[in-house]
């Protein structure tokens, strides 16, 4: 597996894993790279030193259940996939033009957060605007949901004085990515 640091237009940064440069190369043509944040579909590689993740390479020295990893998972899949940048960035790697060293510290915070909210709820889909009457008038028991609400939705949740919070969750977050 090739692991490459990609960028999107608005800065975001992120790894893909592929299985060549040339699956890299042939997946962007075809418009298949997206950002994992915004989903721009305006991906460019960022300068980096390679890594290559074997899954027959010996796990490194402190480090149990390497086999288990994303690398090992994307390599069965035959695809990329994606993860957040660690806020300490490889060597020779460097951020995107004009992209403070904080905004990939944020942005880590952000996915965590999401990530964190998405495992703690229920996702009710479009029954949302239902299940959150049905957990306010006592007719369900209480615990965290989300799911969709259209706009009208949203204002008669707020008429009835039920607290609700939009948050717009990135695609790569929405599935899991193992």
């Amino acid at each position: 597996m090739l692991v490459l640091n990609l960028a999107c237009e608005a800065g975001h940064a992120f790894e893909g894993w592929f299985a060549s440069a040339t699956d890299f190369e042939s997946q962007q043509e075809r418009g298949l790279l997206s950002c994992p944040l915004c989903n721009s579909a305006t991906v460019r590689r960022m300068p980096s030193a390679p890594r290559l993740n074997l899954s027959s390479a010996a796990e490194p020295k402190g480090v149990k259940g390497a086999k288990g990893t994303m690398a090992a998972e994307a390599a069965k899949a035959g695809g990329a996939r994606v993860a957040e940048t660690p806020p300490s960035l490889p060597s020779g790697t460097s951020l995107p033009e004009g992209v403070p060293p904080i905004a990939i510290e944020l942005q880590k915070q952000v996915m965590q957060a999401v990530r964190t909210l998405m495992a703690k709820t229920e996702d009710v889909g479009d029954r949302f605007a239902t299940e959150a009457r049905r957990i306010h008038y006592g007719e369900a028991e209480e615990r965290g949901i989300r799911g969709r609400a259209t706009p009208d939705e949203a204002r008669e949740l707020a008429d009835e004085g039920i607290d609700i919070v939009a948050l717009p969750v990135p695609d790569a977050l929405k599935d899991p990515l193992q």
